[in-house]
């Protein structure tokens, strides 16, 4: 797809060395999901996040997660306006199109929790009134996988809600010096609106033929049995689904193959199952298993 082409090399011009990771998250946004970046500070997230919003042409906030953060600073807040006489709704930083939630495991689970209803129904409920979200509504947190002093981590049931999670890493030796040598980072071009639209519908559209059901079908049993402590929700094979569907238009297909499924699984399906012993590779062993 040319417009793919072109949101991709717009991106590059400011990701260097990354090409896998913004088809990724490219992906995620074009089939309605949301983004877990887990990786150490200083590696590009937040201007992944901006550069994204830029060129796609939507609107960008960022919410910091610290310990002390509350709902209603993500949310929004009723207050009385002395001057009206009556209650007004303030809308928190949710009320956006791209949202950066840094550093998520330094809120509180009660906190951490206000975004739910956001990401999952595209609204939400202040004392008792939905408001709805943008239809773009596209959630990336970060977290560092490495930091445990003063974080709550994410519980599964949480982790479940998003659609693929991934690591950013290192550039590697070229791109950093790049990186080092550039005065600051160089303009992008943005797509229409019309044309993310587009992408996403047709995203929706692209075939899935019944063998590749049946192959979701045999990774759902396969997480289910003996060597984990939990298997794959039906959601979770529904995003592996959607992913799937999108990585295909990005290759330039209208219809899903085996590959695509293959391509898409480590960042649909580690973060929601848990081995109960940690002496395998989980992809490896669910594909060796399903793809005999």
């Amino acid at each position: 797809m040319e417009k793919i082409g072109f949101i991709l090399k717009q991106m590059e011009k400011r990701i260097k060395g990354k090409r896998r990771q913004l088809e990724l998250i490219l992906a995620t946004f074009l089939a309605g999901g949301h983004l877990l970046l887990e990786d150490r500070p200083g590696v590009g997230k937040t201007t992944i996040a901006k550069t994204l919003a830029e060129v796609l042409g939507l609107e960008f906030k960022r919410i910091q997660f610290t310990a002390d953060l509350l709902p209603s600073d993500i949310l929004g807040v009723n207050y009385f306006d002395l001057n009206l006489k009556e209650f007004r709704f303030k809308k928190g930083p949710i009320f956006t199109e791209i949202l950066l939630a840094d550093e998520i495991n330094r809120a509180s689970p009660k906190t951490q929790s206000g975004l739910l209803e956001g990401m999952e129904e595209q609204q939400v409920t202040i004392d008792g009134k939905s408001y709805r979200l943008s239809p773009f509504f596209f959630v990336i947190a970060t977290q560092n996988p490495l930091e445990e002093s003063g974080t709550f981590p994410l519980p599964i049931s949480q982790l479940d809600r998003f659609m693929s999670a991934l690591s950013i890493g290192y550039p590697d030796r070229e791109a950093e010096r790049i990186i080092l040598l550039r005065k600051g980072l160089p303009p992008v071009e943005k797509v229409e609106r019309t044309e993310v639209e587009r992408l996403r519908q047709l995203a929706r559209e692209v075939i899935v033929r019944e063998p590749i059901i049946q192959l979701l079908l045999n990774i759902g049993e396969f997480t289910r049995g003996e060597l984990f402590k939990g298997g794959v929700s039906t959601r979770g094979l529904m995003a592996i689904l959607e992913m799937a569907k999108s990585w295909a238009l990005i290759r330039g297909r209208d219809f899903v193959i085996d590959q695509d499924v293959v391509d898409v699984l480590p960042v649909t399906l580690s973060h929601r199952i848990v081995p109960k012993e940690n002496n395998f590779s989980v992809i490896p062993t669910i594909l060796s298993a399903v793809l005999k």
